[in-house]
This record gives structure tokens, sequence and C-alpha cells, in this order.
């Protein structure tokens, strides 16, 4: 068995470049989808009920992506396909989902706007799970801890520049200030327009300057015995069967990710609602004040995908003095503290505090988990698991899009800023029970 040559850190750089693209328009929808849907009619309640497509879809379509993408070989290669194909359709969507509004003639622009958003997360879907592959397939094993804590890093300039440039087009230079109630702002759909085109390029730019290893050259790398369990003809049934045979460190990651998930779409649905009132005093979608609110949730979103950025570079580094589990405990510890002490804060310039925890945790969230999994992984399944491992967080969004509204109505009569109170206390549960994982390095 041959060993992966290691690579520089600006083959790293180039390999995950296009993840930059697709997290800033993943971050202009997190940002942005909430108050777009209530504009067009979405209330409190249901608005995690039109989130749950994001999950689900993924739930659908990361595992059946995998599976093919571990079998495809063309000229463009092995996992570019999927991502290039992914990244054109989600650019459509964000060109399409802002503009819902002037489609009103043919239906109405919430379920418009619903539909795009579906499209949106069913791209970046297809975009995204082979990518995790792709640095698993090319990296050896003590170099994957750098290659996704500098995707991280990467997802977080992305994410920081979608995050706050409705917020930049809107107070530097007065796009959209004098939107008419009713209206999607300007300075939205033009940063809408901006992510298509950053996603396409960024992705182009990974396509033309990484090179992936043909299957004869793969298969290289695997021992003998993982080398003739892949020989079999690939049929889509096996997914079925791997999914039984999935390794214990991947299940026991799971309970870690449903506390994670968890939290994190409770955060992305009820942000807004939850700072436009608690902060700003707005209840109406349409006023002024909550468009200001909603402006101001991206430039949070901004800080904790800076504070991710920066945070990933560190994580190889704190990893190695204490371990993978305990580096990941500690940055859920902190995230969990993070999102409950917006319950305690009225001012809009100290919740960017409480960001500095979230990005903590999701800068580990975006590379421990995976960093620990990939050690437990035949190397021929890595596409197939990485997808499988994709529903340790697709269920929990689902669950929490389908529980949250009742019980936001229910139980926290509508005031959001007790659902960011509950997401805070789950991030604690799942720093918990990080610490019982196995870890195979």
């Amino acid at each position: 068995m041959k060993t992966k040559p290691r690579l520089s850190t600006v083959q790293i750089l180039n390999m995950n470049f296009g993840f930059l693209g697709i997290q800033f328009g993943f971050a202009l929808q997190n940002a942005n989808a909430s108050r777009i849907l209530q504009t067009f009619g979405a209330d409190i309640q249901s608005l995690s009920w039109f989130w749950v497509v994001a999950p689900l879809t993924g739930m659908i379509i990361q595992p059946i992506i995998g599976h093919y993408s571990d079998r495809t070989w063309c000229r463009m290669g092995r996992r570019k396909p999927y991502f290039l194909a992914g990244g054109i359709m989600a650019a459509f969507a964000l060109i399409f989902m802002p503009n819902a509004g002037s489609l009103a003639a043919i239906m109405a622009p919430l379920m418009i706007g619903a539909g795009m958003l579906t499209i949106m997360n069913a791209s970046f879907n297809v975009a995204m799970e082979p990518f995790r592959a792709l640095v698993a397939d090319i990296l050896p094993d003590n170099q994957r801890t750098t290659g996704f804590s500098i995707q991280t890093f990467l997802i977080g300039i992305g994410a920081v520049v979608g995050s706050w440039l409705p917020y930049v087009l809107s107070e530097w230079f007065g796009i959209g200030k004098n939107t008419p109630d009713g209206k999607i702002p300007i300075n939205v759909i033009w940063s809408f327009y901006a992510g298509a085109m950053v996603m396409v390029g960024a992705i182009v730019w990974t396509i033309m300057h990484t090179k992936e290893y043909p299957p004869e050259i793969q298969r290289s790398f695997q021992p003998d015995s993982e080398r003739q369990a892949v020989e079999h003809k690939a049929k889509f049934m096996d997914i079925f069967k791997d999914i039984a045979k999935m390794p214990l460190t991947m299940k026991q990651l799971g309970l870690v990710q449903f506390f994670s998930w968890f939290a994190l779409f409770a955060m992305w649905v009820y942000t807004t609602p939850a700072v436009a009132l608690h902060v700003y005093g707005a209840v109406d979608a349409n006023s002024p004040a909550y468009q200001q609110a909603g402006d101001w949730v991206g430039i949070l979103f901004g800080v904790y995908n800076l504070v991710a950025m920066l945070f990933a570079l560190a994580l190889p580094a704190i990893a190695a003095k204490t371990n993978r589990k305990i580096t990941h405990a500690i940055s859920l510890l902190m995230g969990g503290l993070g999102l409950i002490s917006i319950y305690f804060i009225t001012s809009p310039y100290w919740l960017i505090l409480s960001m500095v925890g979230v990005g903590i945790a999701w800068a580990s969230i975006l590379a421990m988990p995976y960093a620990i999994l990939a050690g437990s992984v035949p190397p021929a399944k890595m596409g197939v698991y990485m997808g499988i491992f994709n529903l340790f967080i697709t269920i929990p969004q689902i669950v929490s899009s389908i529980a949250n509204g009742p019980i936001v109505k229910h139980f926290f009569h509508n005031d959001a800023v007790y659902a960011l109170l509950m997401a805070g206390i789950f991030l604690l549960i799942g720093a918990v029970s990080v610490i019982f994982v196995k870890d195979n390095n």
C-alpha cells in the first residue's frame, strides 16, 4: 500500500477554494431567507417549516451523491462534476429567490420563494458533499485536520462577506434604504446576484487548479482487503448496506451532531425575529426597524463566521496539544454560552460578544467531526460515508424545524429569544457527549 504525498498549503487552499463560493451563497441564505419569507407573508409559527426543505433535501441527496461520486471518473475528475453542477443550480436559485415577488401573477410569492429555497438547498447539498470527500481523497491522514481547518478558514471568508454584504450596501452606499414596505430591499437582491457569481467563479477556480487521483492510483493507497471489497459492481442498494455497517465512531458522533445541528438550525431560523423583538422592539417584518434588525443579524452572522475563520487556523495546534475530542468539546461549550448570553443582552453591539462564542463552535463543527470521522472510514467508501454522515446533520435540523414552531408558539409565546436560549443548552449537552466518542487516529 502506497502513502499519499503531502501537499503544500497553496495546493490545499486551491482544493478548498470552491467552498468559499458555496458558503458565500449559503451565508446569504442563512442571514436573509427568514426575512424574505416573512416579507412574502410567512408567520413566525410556520417559519421553521419552510426551512425544513434544507435538511430534508440534504438527507436524501448527499448519500446518493456520495455513493455515485465514489464510482465516477471522467475527464473532469471524480468529485468535480458534482460540485460544478450543484454550484450552477444554486446560482440560479440565488438569482430568482429575492425576485419571487415579481412573479406574483403566476403564483403566490411565498410559494415561489419557498420553492427557490428548496432548489437552492438541494443544489448546495450536491456541491458540498464532494468537497468534504475531496479533502479525504487527496490528503494523507496527518494532513486531514489541516485540510478541514483550511476549508473552514475559506468557508469563513465566504460567509463573512456574504453575511455583511447587504449591510455594507445599505449603510455605506445607501442602496436599499428607501425600499418601499412589502418589497425585498435592493441591497438584498444585489447581494444575492453577487453570491451567484462568486459561487460559480470559486468552484471553477478549484476545478482548474486541483488534480484528482485517477481510480487506479487511488486504489494503490488502499489496503489489499479494501481494494478487493470495491471490485464488485456498484448498486444503489449498497447505500443501505453501508448505513447498516457504519463504524462505531460515526454512530457516537451522530449524538454529538444531533445536539450541535439542532442548535444551529434554531439559531439560523430565529435570530432575526429574536433580535428584532428583543433588541429593536419590532414585530412587523415590513417595518423599517425589522429590516434594520435583519441587516444587523447579517453583521452578527458575519462576525461568527469571521471568528470561525480565524479560530480554524488554531484548531490543528489546539488538537495537537490536547486531542480532537477535547478541542471540539471546549468549542461547543463556548458556543453554548454565546447563544445563552443573547437572552441577557439588549444592546445590538454586545451581541457581537455572543457571536464570538458561536464562531468558535462553528469552526470546530465544520472541521473536527470530519477529521475524527475520516480516520474510521474505509478510503474506498469515503464519499458515501461522508454523505451518510450528513444524515446526522439533516435529521436534527428536520426535528428542529418540526418541533420548534409549536414550541415557540405554545411554550415561548412567540418570543423567539427563548429558542436561542434552548439552542445554547443543546450545545452544552453536545460538549459533554463528544467526550465519549472513540477517535481512531
